[in-house]
């Protein structure tokens, strides 16, 4: 069974790092670094299957207009199963009002699964209408 969880306590940054790593998706951040990648990001969604992480996307942006997702990645013996469209959809439904973009250079398909359109930048959607969320209503 595959959890999802959002918050990131009691993660095991050491293990996170060596799955990575194992899994060749590792670009070079000590486990302190991908602590302070997380924990500066606007949202997480992490997957586990029992106690370990198979699973990690995380998103950049500044709660009104504009978010870059980044960390989108399946542990190999885990993909095909929708855990990353899962992960992905928990994280854009935070999203709602804001123009989102990511690069990725061979999930080209997935993406436009999940609503991204190609562009000479980056994948790219609009997640309902732009500028309409909570964070600008309450603003």
């Amino acid at each position: 069974m595959v959890t999802y969880k959002q918050d990131l306590e009691n993660v095991d940054w050491e293990e996170m790092k060596a799955t990575l790593s194992q899994d060749k998706f590792d670009n070079g951040r000590s486990p302190e670094q991908l602590r302070a990648s997380f924990t500066n990001s606007y949202a997480t969604c992490i997957a586990y299957a029992g106690d370990r992480i198979i699973g990690t996307t995380r998103v950049l942006s500044d709660g009104i207009c504009n978010a870059y997702i980044v960390d989108v990645w399946t542990f190999t013996p885990y993909r095909h199963q929708g855990i990353a469209s899962t992960m992905m959809r928990i994280l854009l439904g935070k999203l709602q009002g804001q123009h989102v973009c990511l690069v990725t250079d061979d999930s080209i398909q997935f993406y436009k699964k999940l609503g991204f359109t190609e562009t000479e930048t980056c994948m790219e959607q609009t997640i309902g209408k732009w500028l309409r969320n909570t964070l600008l209503a309450e603003g």
